[in-house]
């Protein structure tokens, strides 16, 4: 618990909402509905990032207009994004996953750690308020806003400006396959422009169609 109050930044007043913060869901206690797990911590926390992030954004850049301030924003609370925040904190080996889902690779799985992030920010707000979630904000994000000097194009997005501007409209993404269990799901998503297919797989189905349109748009000719 120490370990990671030291990589947070945050020193917690009340150490039982650091423990709820790193208790996924299948480690708590259904008896009481669940409610000791972090599902509760996440739901508020993903809204203090939003705005958290939303306020710096338009402190660090006054100039830009409000489609590439939703860009960033959009790159900086994603869950790949979130994922990376948890590993350079150490966070995976500190939450409360039970012998038989540690041994199915919950553990290991990126959506785990970036609601467990989300948790964690819900908590320090919780603990500390709206100024303690902001130091921590700016301390684990600031390298990746300066990794970014222009707004971020996700792939799906140049995708679509690459087949509309050809007058090719919209390409058509189709799920294939969406296999394992709920807490742990795999899906397979194929796209297709211009008479061409890819295919990606992810454990959202989000990041299932990022993988497609990125293995499409490789396939492009330099």
């Amino acid at each position: 618990m120490s370990g990671i109050e030291d990589r947070l930044g945050h020193a917690f007043a009340d150490p039982a909402l650091l423990g709820q913060a790193l208790t996924h869901r299948s480690a708590a206690d259904a008896r009481g509905g669940q409610l000791d797990s972090n599902e509760r911590l996440e739901f508020l926390g993903d809204r203090v990032l939003g705005l958290l992030m939303a306020e710096w954004l338009t402190e660090r850049y006054p100039e830009e207009r409000e489609g590439n301030l939703t860009r960033r924003l959009s790159s900086l609370v994603a869950w790949e994004t979130l994922a990376r925040v948890g590993e350079a904190m150490g966070l995976a080996e500190a939450l409360r996953i039970p012998p038989g889902e540690e041994r199915a690779g919950l553990r290991a799985r990126q959506t785990v750690l970036a609601d467990a992030v989300e948790a964690l920010l819900g908590a320090v707000y919780r603990d500390g308020g709206l100024d303690a979630a902001r130091a921590v904000v700016r301390r684990h994000w600031a390298a990746l806003l300066d990794a970014a000097p222009k707004p971020p194009v996700s792939a799906k997005n140049r995708l679509q400006e690459h087949t509309l501007g050809r007058g090719l409209g919209l390409p058509e993404y189709r799920l294939v396959s969406a296999a394992g269990p709920s807490h742990a799901p795999f899906f397979v998503v194929e796209v297709t422009a211009e008479g061409r297919s890819a295919e990606g797989s992810g454990e959202t189905k989000r990041a299932a169609e990022l993988a497609a349109a990125e293995a499409w748009l490789a396939g492009i000719s330099p």
